[in-house]
């Protein structure tokens, strides 16, 4: 479909160097797309209507191989090391041109799109794809603008470069292995080749945000959910995998601004994207009705197996990876919210799988916990989530993505501390793991009960009851819960052995300290006054 004219067209990929590409499908709809795809032996279809898709070599995201360039926009601001690796910008240069060359005489296909629900902070993003499920992933993950819109747009703000058939070699483009993402923030770009894996552009555009929003916006980027109430009051949840994130912020009762990566401005919470990417491995209509019904026509699923012998999905199918995926449109989701906005939160919560039956089931932060806990951003790793993993492993992932912050965490903590205090608002630390001991002793809690405390912190049933402060966490526990017993809100209670459950807090806490350390020198004494205190 021809939104531009072909003269516009043409000049706009000239603009960036991709002058020689033999021809460009533009803003195809995701009905062309998945023909594109069919054809082209790119997917075929599933019983459900979705397109099914493999992302060939990569699976998921490689973490060593991303890569900022490193120049004099970025020199001084990016939190260099294992996150964010530097990359000289000749050497950008160089990949490019060998990239541009590559295309030359091919076919790829353009996509205009957005990112920011909240009109103030829109970043408009064009995306090159030398492949059509590429294309329609973007379609899926990104906002979607209007006819119009597209025809008035002058030039986007940032560009996708995204060649998974060009592998890089090393020695001539001084990558690591022959594939990459490269983010340029002085050519507003991100190149990336050698992988088919679609979460790098979602993530790439993720981190270009956590760059820009906090230092030109004072906006925090944040690696969430989100949802609403009836009430207009908006929650925030924040969790590592494995934690209950998806789980318990898909609400029948509250409408889903979004489940990944949300920004919370002077005055609203929104969703960076205009999709979601979840992951489907075990997927069933019972335990996650709303993402089971997502999955039909316009939809992608990533990396899975039939059942022989027919189209239909074998969730429970592993052999290609564990992370399996589906890439849906919003809208595919009964009860989400469009626009994708809410206002400032009432509640924002902090969800753990605490393996070790330490932490309280629920417990409420002051502002300086708030930030330290958002810094530390712990879980554990239990037997049979990883391979090698046979007993609880401590995990901590700076802001609940570490990954994906161009800054120091420290930069994001101080302005989540900021917010609190100018909003008032309830933050809360939900163990969604173990207690009455360990992993392997006592038990994982339950749902029913989780679900009951998170609710009676929404409808505010919790400030009304007592609280008591743990002894080496300082967090403050509630006595009692509606529909929730009172020995389990205690977590000490629940222990057999006392002294044990004393040593195992000390442990834990000793964690936190040790994974703090290198936050310390970037941590102000406000983020360092809320670390527990270690007997």
């Amino acid at each position: 479909m021809n939104n531009f004219g072909l003269k516009a067209e043409k000049a706009s990929l000239d603009s960036i160097g991709l002058q020689q590409v033999a021809a460009a499908h533009w803003n195809l709809t995701p009905a062309e797309l998945v023909e594109e795809c069919i054809i082209r032996g790119e997917g075929q279809l599933t019983d459900t209507g979705a397109l099914a898709a493999d992302t060939g070599e990569f699976t998921g995201r490689s973490p060593k191989d991303r890569f900022v360039v490193q120049d004099d926009i970025t020199a001084n601001t990016v939190w260099w090391g294992d996150v964010n690796i530097p990359f000289a910008p000749q050497d950008f240069d160089n990949l490019f041109n060998r990239v541009a060359a590559y295309l030359a005489n091919r076919e790829v296909f353009v996509k205009d799109a957005y990112a920011c629900a909240d009109p103030k902070y829109r970043l408009n993003i064009r995306v090159v794809t030398e492949l059509a499920y590429s294309n329609l992933f973007c379609h899926n993950l990104f906002l979607r603008p209007s006819a119009a819109e597209i025809k008035n747009t002058v030039a986007p703000d940032w560009h996708i470069v995204c060649v998974p058939g060009f592998k890089a070699d090393p020695k001539i483009d001084n990558t690591r292995q022959h594939n990459f993402a490269i983010l340029n923030f002085t050519k507003k770009m991100i190149l990336i080749g050698g992988t088919g894996y679609t979460g790098e552009m979602k993530k790439g555009i993720f981190g270009v945000l956590n760059y820009l929003l906090p230092q030109e916006h004072k906006v925090l980027s944040m690696h969430c959910s989100a949802n609403i109430g009836e009430d207009n009051d908006t929650a925030i949840f924040f969790g590592l995998s494995g934690t209950g994130k998806t789980t318990l912020s898909a609400d029948p009762n509250r409408g889903l601004i979004g489940d990944d990566e949300h920004g919370w401005g002077d005055s609203s919470i929104f969703n960076f994207e205009g999709g979601c990417y979840a992951k489907c491995i075990n997927l069933t209509a019972d335990k996650e009705p709303e993402i089971w019904n997502a999955i039909k026509f316009g939809s992608i699923v990533e990396n899975i197996e039939f059942f022989e012998g027919t189209t239909t999905v074998d969730y429970d199918n592993c052999h290609k990876t564990e992370n399996t995926r589906c890439a849906y449109p919003i809208h595919h989701i009964e009860n989400a919210v469009e626009p994708s906005v809410g206002g400032i939160p009432k509640n924002i919560f902090f969800l753990t799988a605490d393996a070790f039956g330490v932490l309280p089931p629920i417990s409420k932060l002051t502002t300086e916990q708030a930030m330290y806990h958002f810094i530390s951003g712990y879980t554990a790793k239990v037997a049979g989530t990883e391979v090698g993993v046979t007993e609880p492993q401590t995990t901590f992932s700076a802001c609940f993505g570490k990954a994906f912050l161009p800054l120091h965490p420290a930069k994001y903590a101080d302005l989540l501390g900021k917010k609190l205090e100018e909003n008032k608002v309830n933050v809360w630390l939900v163990n969604t793991g173990w207690t009455g001991g360990s992993y392997g002793v006592g038990h994982r809690m339950s749902l029913k009960y989780t679900r009951a405390m998170i609710t009676a912190a929404l409808e505010g049933d919790l400030g009304q009851v007592a609280f008591e402060s743990h002894p080496v966490f300082g967090v403050n526990m509630p006595k009692s819960c509606p529909n929730v017993p009172d020995e389990i809100l205690n977590p000490r209670n629940t222990w057999s052995d006392k002294a044990a459950y004393d040593a195992k807090a000390n442990q834990l806490a000793e964690a936190f300290v040790q994974n703090f350390e290198k936050y310390k020198a970037g941590a102000s004494a406000s983020i360092l006054s809320g670390a527990p205190k270690v007997a």
